[in-house]
């Protein structure tokens, strides 16, 4: 197997940067502030921090409370992640390298979750403004991630060859 590129190690790096601050933010929202224990918080104008425990995909998507769930989304995200990483070194593109660190970091922070806990820690509340999922970092990054991908893969103006 060939060294990573530059844009490769970009991409592991942001996804490092994701599951870190996920799993940062994580731990203080569960262990020092305890959300948990507390009723949904006002923290600045519509933005609230209030606990859900997603047993699905983002976003609460295939909620499924079933055991084998738990284990069964932590395999796809991980096989996910591992194809994207490996798919990453043969990139050209910053902008993809940028997008497929995001969704693996994405991945891999809400694996730790479901491994750790049996579910996925969601907290970011903006339902005040009609958004109606609670979500978190990870979340964010996959979200963030797709939505750059597919721009930069299927709608992005192209400049042709010939120019």
């Amino acid at each position: 197997m060939t060294r990573p590129n530059r844009l490769a190690l970009l991409a592991y790096a942001i996804a490092a940067s994701v599951v870190a601050a996920d799993q940062a933010l994580k731990y203080w929202v569960l262990d020092v502030f305890r959300l948990p224990e507390r009723a949904p918080t006002p923290v600045i104008g519509p933005f609230w921090l209030s606990m859900v425990w997603n047993r699905g995909v983002s976003f609460g998507f295939l909620n499924i409370d079933q055991a084998w769930s738990r284990w069964a989304l932590s395999a796809f995200a991980i096989g996910v992640a591992i194809t994207l990483a490996v798919w990453v070194r043969r990139v050209d593109r910053v902008i993809i390298a940028v997008a497929v660190g995001l969704i693996m970091g994405g991945a891999v922070g809400n694996v730790i979750d479901r491994v750790r806990l049996g579910a996925v820690t969601d907290f970011l509340d903006f339902s005040r403004l009609w958004f109606p999922w609670v979500f978190n970092i990870a979340d964010s990054g996959v979200s963030i991630g797709a939505a750059l991908l597919v721009w930069e893969l299927f709608l992005a103006p192209r400049k042709s060859a010939a120019a």
